[in-house]
This record gives structure tokens, sequence and C-alpha cells, in this order.
């Protein structure tokens, strides 16, 4: 029987493995949740570098909102990220939901990172 982080660890593995195989020239717009927080980074795994990153601890998110663990702190962190990224010339990333589900605060930042004018 296999635990709870070890299915996620599987999810999670088997869902950039996908991403590797389809589509290695874009970088990866990589999301990680906890019950408080939502993090968001645009990774070029070439260059094993992080191009640009947004989170709800950061001082431009507090300043636009005051909860951290809802959908409406999640659209937000999706903005923040979006622009950061169109800041440093990275026009279209590969979405990486990493374990999570597409749906909540996952879906609810891929469509602010959308409207924000990322391509994905």
């Amino acid at each position: 029987m296999f635990t709870a982080r070890e299915l996620f660890e599987r999810r999670r593995q088997r869902t950039r493995a996908k991403l590797r195989r389809s589509n290695s020239d874009q970088p990866r717009l990589s999301v990680h949740r906890s019950s408080k927080h939502i993090y968001a980074q645009v990774i070029d795994d070439k260059a094993g570098a992080t191009l640009a990153a947004a989170s709800t601890l950061d001082v431009d998110f507090k300043s636009k909102s005051s909860k951290t663990g809802d959908v409406a702190a999640a659209s937000v962190v999706g903005k923040l990220v979006a622009e950061r990224a169109k800041a440093k010339g990275i026009d279209a990333v590969v979405f990486d939901r990493g374990g999570y589900i597409f749906h909540g605060r996952v879906k609810a930042l891929a469509e602010a990172a959308r409207e924000a004018g990322l391509k994905f």
C-alpha cells in the first residue's frame, strides 16, 4: 500500500515526464501549494535556473491581498508571475501542475497567468 505522499510523488513524476517529452524548448511554470500559501516559478530546465517567481509571501502580494490560502490569492500570484515573466521576455511556457489536480487554486493561478499574457 502506498502512502499519500508516495502517490503524490508518482503523480508529479508522471506529469513532469510528459512535459519533458512533449516540449523541452519552453520554460516551465511550476506550481506548489500548501494549506496556507501558493508559489509559482518559471524555470529553465536546460540551464537549471529560475527565471521568474511569485508567491503569497512576496511584498508585492501583501499590498494587493490579505488572505493567502484562497482562490483570489492564487489569481493574484498568477498575475504577478506572468508580469515578471513578460518583463524578462518570456511569452510562452509549459504549465506544470505537479501532482495537484487542475482545479481550485491551481486552476485560478493558471487562468490569471493566461489573462496576464502568458501562453500555454
